[in-house]
């Protein structure tokens, strides 16, 4: 090799051992930190459809749709309570608010819904026009006032063959229920059905009367198994007597599979050589 050559390879050597060792490893240290602190910048960096979206947007419609019917729900059962309690008279808009302490926290749109499309269209609240000011009261299914209203409303149901009255709608309509019923004693009758719910009867003492021994055993021993609730409900109608189809247990209805004679189609081949081919299976007989 050449005597320069080795000479330049040499004073390489030195130059590169004279070089500070701290200046590499700084060098090296360096570089993944800012490699870190930008990658770091990149994960936490907002995202620009997040920031831009308004404040309004965050909030859903269903959360907003069920804090307003929350509001209703709790005026029609605070009407509900106070007119089971005897307090029948009707209430404006504010008298209601005030009583159910929300006059402070309740805003003017939710107050205006309320007022002009809640709870005029609610089948539970009556609405009551006097002059400029609007009032509301409590609608229940039957509106009896005393014990001597109930006993008058079960008589004239059982006279119409109507049956009787839940005692869920007797206890919404009468101020006091569990009290006037209790009073009333042997003049009602009670019927609890399968699912727990008891049906309320006028008791009809001048249908109390003797009767044979040997006409309860016939009774007794005619079975209604085979007839179905269609044809007894048109047994009844006949004869001019209509059941409690809305007392009545509702029986879910099962939807039965229509069956289908369905043919299979097969596929056919050769559909282009119809009247050209010839059937040879009769002439090798």
């Amino acid at each position: 090799m050449d005597e320069s050559l080795l000479r330049q390879r040499e004073a390489f050597k030195q130059r590169a051992m004279t070089m500070p060792v701290v200046e590499r490893s700084t060098v090296r240290k360096d570089t993944p930190r800012k490699e870190s602190a930008t990658t770091s910048k990149k994960l936490h960096r907002p995202s620009s459809s997040t920031s831009s979206k308004p404040i309004s947007s965050l909030y859903s419609k269903p959360s907003v749709n069920k804090h307003k019917f929350g509001l209703l729900a709790q005026l029609v059962n605070h009407m509900k309570s106070r007119h089971q309690n005897g307090f029948t008279h009707a209430l404006t808009m504010d008298e209601m608010l005030e009583e159910c302490n929300m006059e402070a926290t309740i805003s003017t749109m939710h107050k205006h819904w309320l007022l002009n499309e809640a709870l005029v269209n609610n089948p539970k609240i009556q609405v009551i026009s006097e002059g400029a000011a609007t009032q509301f009261s409590f609608k229940p299914k039957y509106n009896i006032k005393d014990k001597k209203a109930l006993l008058k409303l079960l008589d004239r149901h059982d006279q119409r063959g109507l049956g009787g009255i839940r005692m869920e709608d007797i206890e919404e309509g009468l101020p006091r229920a569990k009290k006037c019923i209790k009073l009333l004693g042997d003049k009602i009758l009670f019927v609890t059905r399968p699912d727990k719910k008891q049906i309320v009867f006028y008791n009809d003492k001048s249908c109390e009367f003797p009767v044979d021994e040997e006409f309860q055993q016939l009774w007794r021993s005619v079975t209604v198994d085979s007839i179905d609730d269609e044809k007894i409900e048109e047994y009844l109608n006949s004869h001019g007597i209509t059941s409690m189809q809305d007392n009545a247990v509702k029986k879910p209805a099962v939807q039965k599979r229509k069956k289908t004679n369905r043919k299979r189609k097969f596929k056919t081949h050769n559909d282009h050589l119809d009247g050209v081919l010839e059937d040879y299976s009769e002439k090798s007989k």
